[in-house]
């Protein structure tokens, strides 16, 4: 009887031993009962990391814009981060949902919440904090070897960006998040960090607002050496200096463009961004 006594205490106390506790960039606790084996991605820079980290034959379903690597274009979709259908993402039947905290609405989070499946909140701010992501990836799927072989391989080259481009004189820039309405970014987003690297000075860094709206006057007040920007299909640099140029910003002004999964996604491949962007700065 004592051995039946023990041998059920073992098995109740199985599921225990095994679960595993995260706290995610909002300082929410997940409890998982093992690696999940169907994730919901809800952004393309998740998609992303979950690929890096090995995970991506663990996604079930992604966001819209989800296009990286090529195999995330096969993947089912379930709207984007203003809409999400509810009704895809439980036909997936995900054991795990990945959101961003500040791209994803808060009504949609608290609304995906009443589904009763575990969430996890990405928030990268940081160039440092991409490496900590996969590291975290890794550890929720289980595959800890491949995401530490991704983050080493990233913080080394982020390593060698900072020497390289240590001695670049400091700018003070505008970085056009977008031109209608026209915003940018504060100190507490991960472009700003990158901005930083290449020894940009960010002039509406104290603003509280993550993306403020600004008006063209206080850009033109600031005196920016440089205007920084995401290029997407059907944009050009030729534009944007036009736009600035016609505003009063003198022909002495530089204009750096960047594919925007370069500068938009808080991915390894933000690297090549930040490449670019101090290039472009020397």
């Amino acid at each position: 009887m004592k051995m039946v006594l023990l041998l059920a205490a073992w098995l109740l106390s199985a599921p225990l031993l095994a679960e595993q506790v995260f706290t995610d960039d909002l300082g929410n606790v997940i409890h998982l009962a093992a690696p999940p084996q169907r994730i919901v991605s809800l952004t393309p820079h998740i998609t992303e990391l979950l690929y890096a980290v090995g995970a991506g034959d663990r996604i079930v379903a992604v966001g819209d814009y989800s296009d990286y690597p090529r195999a995330a274009l096969r993947l089912p979709r379930i709207g984007n981060a203003e809409r999400i259908d509810h009704e895809r993402v439980l036909q997936a039947q995900p054991d795990l949902i990945i959101a961003w905290g500040s791209g994803t609405p808060a009504r949609e989070i608290e609304s995906l919440r009443h589904l009763g499946i575990p969430m996890y909140l990405s928030e990268p701010r940081r160039l440092n904090d991409i490496g900590a992501q996969l590291r975290v990836f890794g550890a929720i799927a289980g595959t800890t070897a491949q995401a530490e072989r991704a983050a080493r391989a990233y913080e080394q080259r982020l390593a060698a960006l900072r020497t390289r481009y240590a001695g670049n004189p400091r700018r003070t820039l505008f970085y056009q998040l977008a031109q209608q309405p026209l915003l940018t970014v504060n100190r507490e987003h991960l472009i700003n960090d990158v901005l930083t690297l290449c020894g940009g000075v960010n002039p509406f860094a104290d603003v509280p607002t993550l993306t403020p709206r600004v008006d063209i006057e206080a850009v033109l007040a600031t005196r920016p050496e440089a205007v920084v920007f995401a290029l997407y299909p059907g944009e050009s640099v030729a534009a944007v200096q036009a736009f600035w140029q016609g505003h009063g910003l003198p022909a002495s002004t530089r204009y750096i463009g960047v594919p925007g999964d370069y500068i938009h996604r808080a991915t390894p491949r933000v690297l090549e961004g930040v490449e670019r962007i101090c290039a472009g700065l020397k």
